[in-house]
C-alpha cells in the first residue's frame, strides 16, 4: 500500500501557470541493507541471510568495476545499468580535456518486473505528516483542535517530514 499527501504546487517551468493539486507518495520505511538482506533471506529459504549479503555485496562490486570499464550491464528482469557523463563545456572539441568531465552519473532503465507498476499499486490518502504531527501533539497536550495552515507553514524539524519535500514525490 502507497500512503500519498495530497499538495497544491506551482510549476516552476512555468510560473505564471495556476497551482494545481498533486500527491507525494509517503514513506512508510527506510528500509536498511541488513533488513533488505533478511526480507530476500527469509523469501526464498535456500540461501542464508550471509549468503545473500554476500552475493548482493559482491554483485555491487562487480557492476560498478564493469561500468567503470565502460560496460552497460543488463540486469535481467531487475533492468539495465549504464553510465553518463557531466561536463563542463569547452569553447571547442580541441580545448576539450578530462578535466572538463564532472561527473559520472548511473542511469538505471527499469526491467520488465518494474512495468506497470501503476496497475500493481494500491493507494491510501493520508493526511500530510505536518498534520500528523500537529494533531498527534494537540492530542498530548488535550486540545480540542488544530490549526492546520499554522502547522503546515512552520517548518518541520522531524524527521520523516514531507511538508516541502520535492524527492520524495
Amino acid at each position: 500500500m502507497i500512503n500519498y499527501s495530497v499538495y497544491m504546487m506551482g510549476n516552476p517551468i512555468k510560473p505564471e501557470m495556476p497551482e494545481k493539486a498533486y500527491a507525494k507518495a509517503q514513506v512508510n520505511e527506510v528500509m536498511s541493507f541488513s533488513k533488505f538482506v533478511r526480507h530476500i533471506a527469509n523469501h526464498n529459504g535456500v540461501f542464508s541471510r550471509g549468503t545473500v549479503k554476500g552475493v548482493v555485496s559482491d554483485t555491487c562490486e562487480c557492476l560498478v568495476e564493469q561500468l567503470l570499464n565502460g560496460n552497460k550491464v543488463q540486469f535481467g528482469e531487475l533492468g539495465t545499468f549504464a553510465i553518463s557523463l557531466g561536463c563542463e563545456g569547452a569553447e571547442n572539441i580541441k580545448k576539450f580535456t578530462a578535466d572538463n568531465i564532472t561527473d559520472v552519473n548511473i542511469l538505471f532503465t527499469p526491467g520488465e518486473d518494474f512495468e506497470n507498476l501503476r496497475s500493481r499499486a494500491m493507494f491510501n490518502p493520508v493526511s500530510s505528516r505536518a498534520a500528523q504531527q500537529a494533531t498527534y501533539k494537540a492530542e498530548r497536550a488535550g486540545e480540542t483542535t488544530v490549526d492546520l495552515e499554522a502547522a503546515k507553514k512552520k517548518p518541520s524539524s522531524g524527521e520523516g517530514s514531507d511538508s516541502e519535500n520535492p524527492d520524495e514525490i
